[in-house]
């Protein structure tokens, strides 16, 4: 029977490429999301896929989320925390609620979700974990102290994560994106997104292909001894 994988924020951008490869991989994929009912439902017929609506800085609609996919698809034993939003500002100008959407958004719901289902991937002992953090969470990015704290912490929970797993089959694992082109990269004004690409060695945004190919390795059969690792997937914007 395919193992159910959970991706959340998975219908647009990165995570619908992750949901692809992952379907791809022969996973029972169903990909969450927030509010856009006219895009999930498009994403569904369009790939096949199946959808679930909740929101995911809400840990009660979390577990009746989950709930809903352990009993119409069965337990989530791969799981995707891609879901991530940005409300960018100096420091100076940002409010607190920009700061507090951010975090709970990107960071508190690896918290919710991986609350929700470890337990199951631990009495099943098999997990796949992959949490999606950034490269501005690596190196920091001027007017993003929430976006970089958040992914950073990202970066943590998952070394943490990883040492609870290890013994009982699973793994978490994290990548870190550079600046991919998607709606949210596009927005940029121009001349900074120019600005941008001349720092990538490679010489453009990455495709949100780039990333899914890596989710699909950390989250393979065999990928076993691969944990606690941050795969950086940045065109060689940073290294370390």
């Amino acid at each position: 029977m395919a193992r159910v994988a959970l991706v959340t924020g998975g219908t647009r951008g990165i995570g619908a490429a992750i949901s692809l490869a992952l379907k791809a991989q022969g996973r029972t994929v169903i990909a969450n999301y927030a509010s856009n009912d006219a895009a999930a439902e498009a994403f569904q017929a369009e790939t096949g896929i199946a959808t679930v609506k909740f929101n995911v800085c809400e840990f009660a609609e979390c577990e009746t989320g989950i709930a809903k996919v352990a009993a119409e698809h069965g337990p989530v034993e791969i799981l995707v925390n891609n879901a991530g939003i940005t409300r960018d500002g100096t420091l100076l100008r940002m409010r607190r609620d920009m700061w507090d959407a951010v975090l709970d958004t990107n960071l508190g719901s690896c918290f919710n979700l991986c609350k929700l289902t470890f337990e199951g991937m631990r009495d099943r002992k098999f997990g796949r974990v992959v949490n999606v953090g950034s490269v501005n969470g690596q190196a920091g990015q001027y007017g993003q102290v929430n976006y970089a704290a958040a992914k950073s912490g990202i970066h943590g929970f998952t070394k943490a994560l990883a040492q609870e797993g290890a013994r009982y089959g699973i793994t978490v694992n994290a990548i870190a994106p550079g600046y991919v082109d998607t709606e949210m990269v596009r927005a940029v004004p121009g001349e900074v997104l120019r600005k941008i690409v001349a720092k990538i060695p490679v010489g453009r945004l990455g495709h949100a292909e780039d990333i899914a190919r890596g989710v699909a390795f950390l989250t393979a059969e065999d990928a076993d001894f691969v944990t606690g690792s941050t795969l950086s997937i940045n065109g060689g914007m940073h290294m370390y």
